[in-house]
């Protein structure tokens, strides 16, 4: 599949507050050579210089948008794959973050990736999410392409909830926070709390007690069709609902909170799927070292450190 006959019409998302002028503008200049438009919403557009983008209401972005051009890190990734969540078109992620285990390419390598991409030497990976809702209030967020989650909303007290499956009493949580995860989502705040990682390909989800009191205190790995309800019980301290790490709304007792797997929620696109695997499993393998980044470099040879500031010093500009 060839970019410039797939995808005419870029949408951009941007960070709310990371420089990324010099991406705008190299995917403006490489959309005039290839006769494309770049999109940017009215909501976002007082963020950047938007010379040679056309700016647009969220409807008619939604409308037109065949491709998504995400430049942050993994939350500004994940709310594009959220907006997008009606008609999933292509993502591709700019790491303009920190860590970034989305996010596939550098700003340094943009202008490589879009010939790349305009060469259709690329592949589409499908993500799932889940879908939440909640009872009596309305979620501000439903779509969780990492996690929905249960957590304390104050520091007093412990977040107590009965869970059930397909209709099925499972057993009760008491803890700090229930963590409610995708396959993908399983290396964020599931794998941070001791869950397992799951594999990308799998259709299932996870729920993972954070500090456990009481109740469940394992892992719950469930099949993708399976229907999970969290009722939030009389001696619970008050919740808040957070979907991918955004505030959702809160649940008192007697609140229902209502999860369930959907498959193909979201396409990511991938210039190197087994190169970008490799990355994050490092990423991952450096989490689990008891030594923070500075430590870490007192390990690398003197006449290396240099190389590493410099890479330092790029990512900060």
């Amino acid at each position: 599949m060839s970019l410039e006959t797939a995808v005419k019409t870029f949408g951009l998302v941007v960070h709310p507050n990371k420089p990324v002028g010099d991406s705008v503008a190299t995917i403006v200049e490489w959309s005039r050579t290839h006769e494309g438009t770049v999109l940017i919403r009215e909501s976002e557009a007082a963020r950047i210089t938007t010379d040679g983008l056309e700016v647009v209401g969220d409807e008619e972005f939604l409308r037109r948008v065949n491709g998504v051009i995400a430049l942050g890190g993994d939350g500004t990734m994940l709310g594009a794959m959220r907006l997008v969540i009606d008609r999933p078109v292509p993502v591709l992620g700019v790491n303009h973050g920190n860590l970034g285990f989305l996010v596939e390419i550098t700003p340094s390598s943009l202008a490589a990736a879009l010939e790349q991409l305009g060469r259709g030497d690329f592949t589409i990976e499908s993500h799932g999410c889940l879908v939440a809702d909640a009872g009596p209030v309305r979620l501000r967020t439903s779509f969780g392409f990492n996690d929905v989650v249960l957590a304390r909303l104050g520091r007093k007290g412990a977040v107590s909830a009965d869970l059930t499956v397909n209709g099925r009493q499972y057993g009760y949580y008491r803890c700090d926070a229930v963590v409610v995860s995708t396959p993908n989502g399983s290396t964020a705040y599931n794998y941070a709390a001791g869950g397992p990682i799951l594999s990308p390909s799998a259709a299932a989800t996870v729920i993972t007690p954070v500090a456990p009191m009481a109740g469940i205190g394992r892992a719950v790995v469930l099949g993708a069709g399976d229907q999970i309800t969290l009722t939030v019980a009389p001696d619970s301290a008050p919740v808040a609902v957070d979907v991918d790490g955004t505030d959702a709304g809160e649940l008192a007792a007697g609140g229902v909170l209502s999860a369930r797997f959907r498959e193909d929620a979201a396409q990511v696109v991938r210039l190197s799927a087994g190169t970008h695997q490799n990355r994050s499993q490092i990423k991952l393998s450096l989490l689990d070292l008891p030594l923070r980044r500075d430590q870490l470099l007192e390990l690398i040879p003197e006449n290396l450190r240099h190389n590493a500031a410099l890479h330092d010093r790029r990512a900060a500009q």
